[in-house]
């Protein structure tokens, strides 16, 4: 599993570095403005309708299914559930675009109501959103394509398919001269890299023998457990979106550039997210799954607590950055072209918002597993409507004083309601337990950020000073103060677990003796 993560994560690692790419790119051609917030908006759209009927929902329904009827009927009949579910997927995804596309001006208007008083900014939202709305039909798909690899334990080419999207950006927006905007520029990019995703991911299933087929879909046994499975963990994800429009939608009505500071910080605090928490989960429920239905619970348990450990060792220091650093943070990363000092300060205090919730939300991904590797989506999706109605009683209240950095403080304590929900009840269940080396990495983990914490507070603001007397621009500062400070997170960590006698996985065996 350890090694299925890694690859994982290192290909996590190239799309959310090639991720970073495009945001540059982004930032330093759309800045902050009023084009670059209509983008926000008619890029999240799409996305918004992904997250409730694909990546979230449909893979927390389908992996588990999936996984179940290849284990225990055979790959013949895996094949064929497959199938099924890829036809009704792909005419449920065919009604939606057309509706969509029909219906775009009001879509907008419903979703980013403070675009009214600014007809050129809604213009644009219109028409960016119906060039971005069919990548949602190609990247819906490709989420099938990637739970059907991933159970069947190939996951590469589903880590791959986000660097598609990354680089298209990427190029398009390097020829944006020949569009009207830089906006409709990235926007055209992102339904070509849909289009492309959904080729590759083809020609990967099908190179597997995994290709699904265009059938008449049956109301079998099995099909029907799957949408059971499938209702509550849409209203479960459904949830989590409801946040994020309510964040589209609120965010609409703030100042010009609200939305763009909004989307820049998370451009980054999603960055351990991807890697981590993600990669996580898709490693983890296939691996749950495989071990509940070969009736190893054991095994099923040690694999969640470990995912867990190494999750929380990997974030911990993103966290302690993005609130002790995020002014360095946004300043080296997009401070350049259309991007001023003030979109990156104003980008910083939402960053550090959002920092307060990294933790919770990187590690619900290992802690709903309990839940969906067992068929149960019924729980999370309890657990998600309960800190969702809070997130929003929340950003209601604090919008109005504190701006975009209300609406990323509501995100984070909503994150931390929802994993405090979702261990709670996995414990009372049983479904969870965490185990002595899980305590013993955290504590670790608190020496590594004792020392990585120091470090920042003392020695960070003389680094600062130094950079800046070579050069004025930010990248400079940035590592010079992240890379000594990774470095020592590091030794500290590790030497941490070697005094609390952690075996890590692939040490050496004279290497245990000799600490024994």
């Amino acid at each position: 599993m350890y090694k299925s993560l890694l690859s994982v994560g290192g290909l996590t690692i190239l799309s959310r570095g090639t991720g970073f790419l495009r945001d540059v790119a982004l930032s330093a051609i759309l800045g902050a403005g009023g084009v670059a917030d209509a983008f926000v908006v008619a890029f999240r759209l799409p996305n918004h309708f992904r997250a409730i009927f694909g990546e979230g929902a449909f893979n927390s329904a389908y992996v588990p299914s999936y996984s179940r009827v290849l284990e225990t009927q055979g790959p013949e009949r895996a094949k064929t559930f497959a199938s099924q579910i890829f036809t009704i997927l792909l005419a449920s995804q065919i009604v939606l675009l057309v509706l969509a596309m029909a219906f775009t001006p009001e879509l907008v208007r419903l979703l980013a109501p403070g675009f009214e008083s600014d007809p050129t900014k809604m213009d644009h939202a219109i028409s960016m959103t119906r060039i971005t709305f069919p990548y949602l039909l190609c990247v819906t798909l490709v989420t099938l394509q990637s739970g059907t690899l991933n159970a069947n334990r190939r996951f590469t080419a589903a880590a791959f398919a986000p660097v598609l999207l990354n680089v298209v950006m990427v190029m398009f927006l390097g020829v944006a001269f020949l569009f009207p905007n830089a906006g409709i520029a990235a926007s055209v990019g992102v339904t070509v890299s849909g289009v492309l995703q959904l080729v590759m991911m083809l020609v990967a299933a099908r190179r597997a023998g995994l290709m699904e087929k265009l059938v008449r879909p049956r109301w079998s046994t099995d099909v029907r457990r799957f949408f059971r499975a499938l209702g509550p963990a849409v209203i479960g994800s459904a949830g989590v979106q409801i946040a994020i429009f309510a964040d589209t939608i609120i965010s609409s009505m703030l100042p010009t550039g609200g939305p763009s500071s909004i989307y820049y910080a998370e451009r980054i605090y999603q960055l351990p997210i991807g890697v981590i928490g993600i990669a996580a989960g898709t490693v983890l429920l296939p691996e749950m799954s495989r071990r509940l239905a070969q009736g190893d619970a054991g095994a099923a348990l040690h694999a969640q607590n470990r995912t867990m450990a190494l999750t929380l060792a990997l974030s911990a220091p993103f966290f302690l950055m993005f609130m002790l650093m995020p002014r360095e943070i946004m300043q080296g990363v997009f401070q350049r072209g259309q991007f001023t000092s003030a979109d990156a300060a104003a980008s910083a205090a939402v960053l550090a918002a959002y920092g307060i919730g990294l933790l919770p939300i990187v590690l619900i991904r290992s802690a709903v597993a309990s839940f969906q590797a067992r068929g149960d989506t019924t729980t999370p999706m309890i657990a998600s409507l309960a800190a969702v109605a809070f997130n929003l009683a929340l950003k209601l209240l604090l919008y109005k004083p504190l701006g975009a950095v209300g609406l990323a403080t509501a995100t984070a304590v909503g994150a931390w309601i929802n994993l405090l929900i979702l261990v709670t009840l996995a414990s009372l269940k049983g479904t969870m337990r965490l185990d002595e080396t899980l305590a013993r990495v955290a504590v670790a983990v608190d020496v590594g950020c004792l020392a990585l914490g120091a470090f920042i507070v003392l020695a960070a603001p003389s680094i600062e000073d130094y950079a800046r007397h070579l050069t004025t621009r930010g990248e400079l500062s940035l590592l010079l103060i992240g890379m000594p400070a990774a470095a020592l997170y590091g030794v500290t960590l590790l030497g941490a677990l070697w005094l609390l006698q952690v075996k890590l996985p692939g040490l050496p065996r004279r290497f245990v003796k000799a600490r024994a």
